[in-house]
């Protein structure tokens, strides 16, 4: 999928406001994810640490779990993903290997391949999650 302007500005509008949402007491690396349905809805996340680092989430797989949670099961056009633009040399950041794998399972619900949105400081990276994740394992495996 191919996003307008217009609308891949109001994604990572929507990733950047999640950001100021997270719980990164730990790493104070706060992330903000925005997923973009096929209806036009936006559902975000924000990572979220536990003292027990195992046990943090990922920006990503919050706002899978939500989306989930209210009941979408496919339809996952695109993902915004942002982190703090004073950490790292100020790249674009990319879902860690846990969080392609959590937005494999909702893509492949709905036969999409979603294009993540990578926003670093100076820069934004497009680039779809196959090409992120090749070979997925997934819900059709399964079958």
């Amino acid at each position: 999928m191919m996003l307008n302007e217009e609308t891949e500005a109001r994604l990572i509008a929507a990733a950047r406001e999640a950001a100021l949402h997270a719980y990164a007491p730990y790493s104070d690396y706060q992330v903000g994810a925005a997923l973009l349905f096929a209806d036009g809805a936006v559902v975000t996340g924000s990572n979220v640490e536990n003292a027990s680092y195992g046990l943090s989430l990922c920006a990503e797989t919050v706002a899978v779990s939500r989306a989930l949670g209210e009941g979408r099961r496919g339809g996952l056009e695109a993902v915004a993903v942002i982190g703090p633009e004073d950490k790292g040399d100020g790249a674009p950041i990319t879902p860690c290997g846990r969080c392609r794998q959590v937005l494999n399972e909702i893509a492949q619900l709905g036969s999409t391949d979603p294009v993540v949105v990578c926003v670093g400081k100076d820069e934004v990276r497009k680039v779809a999650l196959s090409a992120l994740l090749p070979h997925a394992f997934g819900p059709a495996h399964l079958d």
